[in-house]
């Protein structure tokens, strides 16, 4: 990957193909959007950015608090930095909220917004879901940080850990070592600024693009009532279910998730 500097921190991205851009935003896994940028449907008709946040793979570690604010703030930079005045964004899961505070702060810059299971802590299911993970923060707390993965993985994927492994390593080579030595940013950075964002009924009503809303058919309940969210209060909202698949549906099924995507950037072209 190529290096950047922005906000005074070092960024590692990279752009793929030609057309339109779209910023790519992951969460946990860095580089969890790899299967994308292979599909054609997307690759052969956007310029695909995909980067790794501050504390993630080689940018630039800081310590914390890191908001989601600050990093749409060093999304913006990026777009700055590569001379893109307006993109699409899409984010999965905390990289979506990032993507929905870019989309706020900066509504000149963001074309549409794609929410591949927002991650979204103060709907109801909020509390259940991290009483649920409660097991992996305790893990980490003891210093097992690969254990601490594997639990919270199975307890947003619904997979047993084994099985969720196994798909990350054959859709992304060497994630499972990458995320493990990135555990200290996810338990210590980026749960905590998750958990700290607020994005009330005012704050997805203040969102003006259209908004794609993309769901895993199989997803815990955490998402299903996160869209049922998105569908009450944004304004111009669209809505895709990914049949067969729970949270990491950009994993499990990359074509699909691509197709929607690529569907809903030509729906909305990018006007100057």
């Amino acid at each position: 990957m190529d290096t950047i500097t922005v906000n005074g921190i070092q960024v590692e991205y990279e752009v793929r193909g030609a057309g339109e851009p779209v910023l790519l935003v992951s969460p946990v896994l860095a580089d969890g959007f790899l299967p994308l940028l292979a599909e054609p449907a997307l690759s052969g008709r956007h310029q695909l950015v995909r980067y790794h946040k501050r504390g993630w793979g080689g940018s630039t570690r800081t310590p914390g608090p890191v908001s989601v604010a600050d990093h749409a703030a060093d999304a913006l930079a990026l777009l700055d930095g590569l001379g893109i005045t307006r993109a699409h964004v899409a984010g999965h899961s905390s990289g979506a909220a990032v993507a929905a505070q870019l989309a706020q702060d900066h509504p000149d810059r963001v074309a549409t917004v794609a929410l591949l299971e927002l991650s979204l802590l103060s709907v109801p299911a909020g509390g259940a879901f991290l009483a649920q993970a409660a097991p992996a923060f305790d893990a980490y707390a003891d210093g097992e940080a690969e254990r601490a993965l594997g639990i919270f993985m199975s307890v947003v994927s619904g997979m047993d850990w084994e099985r969720c492994r196994t798909l990350l390593e054959a859709r992304v080579p060497g994630s499972v070592t990458q995320t493990v030595k990135d555990a200290g940013t996810f338990f210590g950075v980026e749960l905590p600024a998750l958990a700290e964002w607020r994005f009330g009924p005012e704050h997805a009503a203040a969102v003006r693009q259209p908004v794609l809303s993309v769901l895993g058919g199989d997803t815990i309940r955490l998402w299903v009532e996160v869209a049922e969210f998105l569908r009450s209060t944004v304004p111009n909202l669209e809505e895709r279910v990914i049949d067969g698949v729970g949270h990491l549906l950009h994993l499990e099924q990359p074509r699909p998730v691509a197709e929607a995507l690529a569907g809903f950037f030509a729906r909305h072209p990018i006007r100057s």
